[in-house]
């Protein structure tokens, strides 16, 4: 299996996912409202025809990074079977009044690999740094992560047929990220039943997106705009799906190490 395929898939979806008139940053919600505290999305995980696991959003909490107040939200993917584990997590922090990524970090551990990458950046400053490395790189304005994207989505309107475009994926050589409105269509899911939009994304470079045939995501056709389903099909192998298994307000009992990061201090300003 490819490193990092999963959690690449339930992550950089939106990354590569994408709009073309971006917002103005005065004119963004009010996040604590739009993303409360505790929210929680839960997935099941198949590969083909094989439960995999399970896939968790969730909005972890209110930090303080670089000295500005920032919204800190969590996705990870936990199972495998028995000739394959894995226990994947991403943590992003962005900012409660410019909607910008201040820290993004990336844990894996897949079967008997592990990986740990961690990225600070600087808006106001236009660079970013990954730990570990000595030198910086530029960033663009207003820059996002994988998981800063997928909230920023969400605020977004969305037309059919529609192809969007944004310079602000904070690594400037993969963008732009490109999302196309396909449609709509009514999944029965675990969680329910829900009318949604169906989108494309992409993203340029290497990556999950760019090496699979037909990725397709299913949003909730309501104020919300929640992902509640992800499809995306191989050459060489089966399709791997994400279905909606449950919203909650809270963390459940099985993910409760979930609202917090695995390694010390994650949100440390550099």
């Amino acid at each position: 299996m490819r490193r990092h395929l999963l959690i690449a898939l339930a992550l950089g979806a939106l990354s590569g996912g994408t709009l073309a008139a971006q917002a103005p940053a005065d004119s963004a919600p009010d996040l604590t409202e739009r993303f409360p505290v505790g929210e929680t999305l839960l997935y099941d995980a198949r590969f083909g025809l094989l439960t995999l696991g399970t896939g968790l959003m969730h909005v972890a909490g209110i930090d303080t990074v670089q000295g500005v107040p920032t919204l800190h939200v969590v996705f990870v993917l936990r199972g495998g079977s028995f000739f394959y584990r894995l226990n994947d997590r991403i943590d992003s922090w962005f900012g409660l009044d410019d909607f910008a990524s201040r820290r993004f970090v990336q844990d894996f551990e897949e079967g008997s690999s592990e990986r740990y990458t961690a990225y600070d950046i600087f808006p106001d400053s236009g660079y970013y740094r990954e730990e570990g490395v000595d030198t910086v790189a530029a960033t663009v304005a207003n820059p996002l992560d994988d998981a800063a994207f997928f909230y920023f989505v969400r605020t977004v309107e969305l037309e059919e047929g529609e192809r969007y475009e944004f310079e602000r994926y904070f690594r400037p050589d993969r963008n732009p990220v490109v999302i196309e409105v396909l449609g709509r269509d009514t999944l029965d899911l675990p969680a329910g039943r829900f009318p949604t939009i169906v989108v494309r994304p992409t993203i340029k470079g290497r990556g999950i997106l760019a090496e699979a045939k037909e990725p397709r995501m299913w949003l909730s056709d309501d104020e919300r705009r929640i992902m509640v389903q992800l499809k995306v099909k191989f050459a060489s192998i089966a399709t791997i799906t994400l279905r909606l298994r449950e919203v909650t307000d809270h963390l459940p009992e099985e993910m409760a190490d979930a609202g917090s990061c695995g390694r010390p201090n994650p949100a440390n300003p550099r």
